[in-house]
């Protein structure tokens, strides 16, 4: 179940898409999107909304592997929701077909920097593979009540024996490898060596000695510190923003020693796409919006990729949020940039390995 205010916040637009006159049905079907959990959300394609009677159908995953494997076995979708890291190994498994961007509105307005990121939105062939949606962090959550600031300084606290059964990171090889790598060292994990890995995984499995659960999504890790069982996260923004509107004592810390991760999300269209193209461009086009920006950072407290809907947030919000002056912690991030496959494969295998105690 989804947090008090985003259930308030969900059943409001569809009263009011309820209450509107329906438009008129145009021919093909509903697009599917295969997602994750929370982003069903109305109120983050209302232009879609106005449009069509009917609204997108919606699959959901818990991570981009599992994914990855169920439309290998032949699940078909439109559109999906991959982060960067993903996009290249996708597009190579013949998942994907190239994106029209002339067919996205707004798609100039879209972060210069975020559309700069090496063989992501477009390959070296000018091909668009990718539209950027949501980017945001991984860092370090804590309750205040149990931690203090000077205790939250270093990501090295998941692994303190003083926290055992007190922690929880995401059931997810990619947030798991990325605070990992943060704490040997590394910043860019694309060059990183037999030597670090396994250091970055003797370091996980420090961690898992402490976890109470590997959370799947915000249900479990807000069911979580909202029943004290936890005091410390691996986790989202989305956690802090939710949690602090429900009276929680939550902060993120983004200037650990080690610094932090940051991920960028989007939409690809798939390849076996079924009948509802139109549409799927249409779902493209208003999950871009600008005016779905100050939704998707006072809501989920993640920034919108589309740079224009950004640059009209007030300064007061965007500060509160953490997103004022992005540059100041830039210079301590680790970017969850694609992988080479191989060492993906490593670290998912190894992962399974650590979470069963191996």
């Amino acid at each position: 179940m989804q947090p008090v205010s985003r259930r308030l916040a969900f059943l409001a637009t569809v009263t009011a898409i309820l209450a509107a006159p329906l438009p008129a049905l145009a021919a093909g079907g509903s697009p599917i999107v295969f997602e994750w959990s929370g982003y069903e959300d109305p109120a983050l394609h209302p232009a879609y909304n106005a449009k069509y009677a009917e609204p997108p159908e919606f699959a959901f995953f818990g991570d981009e592997d599992e994914a990855f494997e169920k439309m290998r076995a032949g699940f078909k979708a439109d559109v999906a929701h991959p982060c960067a890291q993903n996009v290249v190994k996708w597009r190579e498994a013949g998942l994907l077909q190239p994106l029209d961007p002339a067919r996205i509105a707004g798609w100039k307005d879209i972060n210069p920097g975020i559309m700069a990121m090496k063989n992501l939105a477009t390959d070296d062939a000018g091909n668009a593979w990718f539209m950027p949606f949501d980017w945001g962090n991984t860092a370090l959550i804590y309750r205040t009540d149990k931690v203090t600031p000077e205790e939250a300084k270093s990501l090295k606290i998941f692994a303190d024996p003083k926290y055992k059964g007190r922690v929880t990171i995401g059931d997810n090889v990619d947030d798991a490898y990325a605070l990992a790598a943060l704490v040997i060292g590394l910043r860019d994990w694309t060059k990183m060596t037999d030597e670090q890995f396994k250091q970055a995984s003797d370091f996980l499995r420090e961690v898992h000695k402490n976890v109470r659960l590997y959370w799947t999504d915000s249900t479990d890790i807000n069911q979580a510190f909202g029943n004290g069982e936890i005091d410390l996260a691996w986790a989202w923004n989305e956690t802090v923003t939710s949690l602090k509107k429900e009276g929680i004592p939550l902060e993120m810390n983004r200037d650990t020693e080690e610094g932090l991760s940051t991920w960028v999300c989007g939409y690809v269209l798939l390849k076996d796409a079924p009948d509802s193209i139109d549409r799927a461009y249409d779902f493209l086009s208003a999950r871009n919006a600008p005016e779905v920006s100050d939704y998707m950072v006072t809501t989920f407290g993640y920034g919108h990729a589309n740079a224009k809907g950004m640059g009209a947030i007030d300064p007061a919000v965007l500060t509160e949020k953490g997103y004022a002056n992005v540059d100041q912690f830039l210079d301590k991030t680790l970017f969850q940039s694609p992988l080479p496959n191989e060492l993906k494969q490593k670290m998912i295998a190894e992962f399974e390995k650590i979470k069963a105690g191996y």
